[in-house]
């Protein structure tokens, strides 16, 4: 289940903070809830993004963005994402959910997420996120110029470019008779 009552405890925490800049890190400390276990007693990695979803809505309270949105009717949504998962976080330990946004290009914006156990790096994520209008994708010019933003985005770090490189060459819709067969083969790799 989505958690409500944390995001609105974030919302309301987050309304009464300062504004930071669109390029900040957000830094949302958390604990790991017995809600957010799985049958290993670990963190599921479902709901890793999930509390990445409260991140976004953190960052965007605090930049200004949420504020923007209600104003202009616009939505949120996204697009795509990779994701790490490189250490375990157990019930009731406390990490820090990290998220700044990186840039963007001429449809999408590109967010870094990470949460952080002391100097462990536990799981980190690239999402191509857009801001919707109308259920369509606003430009992303103007929703920057609506933040306040200047001029164009900085240039996106080269590993983030080569993702949205390659996932663009990515078919879509993908192959709907690329089902496995039984036995466990391949219907395209037979034996």
């Amino acid at each position: 289940m989505y958690p409500y009552l944390r995001l609105s405890a974030i919302m309301v925490s987050e309304r009464r903070k300062p504004r930071i800049g669109v390029f900040d890190t957000h830094v949302l400390p958390l604990r790991c809830l017995p809600s957010d276990l799985d049958g290993f007693l670990e963190m599921n990695n479902g709901r890793v993004l999930t509390l990445y979803d409260l991140g976004r809505f953190a960052l965007s309270m605090r930049m200004g963005l949420w504020q923007v949105l209600k104003r202009e009717r616009w939505g949120l949504v996204v697009a795509g994402s990779s994701v790490r998962y490189r250490a375990r976080i157990t019930g009731l330990q406390r990490v820090e959910l990290r998220t700044r946004l990186l840039g963007w290009d001429t449809r999408f914006f590109y967010i870094e997420q990470a949460m952080w156990r002391g100097e462990t790096c536990c799981n980190h994520a690239l999402l191509r996120t857009g801001v919707t209008e109308r259920g369509r994708l606003a430009p992303t010019d103007r929703v920057a110029a609506a933040l306040g933003h200047d001029g164009t985005s900085p240039a996106l770090p080269g590993w983030v470019a080569a993702w949205a490189e390659a996932d663009a060459t990515r078919p879509w819709p993908p192959m709907q008779d690329a089902a496995p067969g039984l036995a466990g083969n391949d219907a395209r790799h037979p034996g």
